[in-house]
């Protein structure tokens, strides 16, 4: 961890799938205890993280349940993997990105200590 560059640990933060292991790193380091940018980037990533199983474990039985063909928890995944990407490159040129409603809430949460 002491070689990890804040704008490393950022990015790692948004990996779908596997960042959350990041950000609770990134949230237990003594080293990135004092850095709000890199702590709200990886409550932003939690929260992707959490919005995301949200899809796979609640959103998708739903519709695997309906005869519909037209599935909308894969549009769902896409705008997430999207999302995901995105805030990868935000994070790569050190541009803090609050995305809305679970951006606030990292906000709120890397502020407290």
């Amino acid at each position: 961890m002491a070689s990890l560059s804040p704008r490393t640990a950022a990015i790692l933060c948004y990996i779908p799938t596997v960042g959350w292991i990041a950000a609770v790193v990134v949230l237990a380091a003594r080293k990135f205890r004092n850095d709000k940018i890199v702590r709200f980037h990886a409550f932003q990533g939690l929260y992707l993280f959490a919005a995301w199983m949200v899809v796979q474990w609640v959103i998708r039985p739903l519709i695997a349940m309906s005869d519909h063909a037209f599935r909308v928890d894969h549009v769902l995944e896409g705008l997430l993997l999207a999302v995901s990407i995105l805030m990868m490159v935000k994070a790569a040129h050190d541009e803090p990105y609050v995305l809305p409603i679970i951006g606030e809430l990292a906000q709120k949460s890397a502020a407290e200590q």
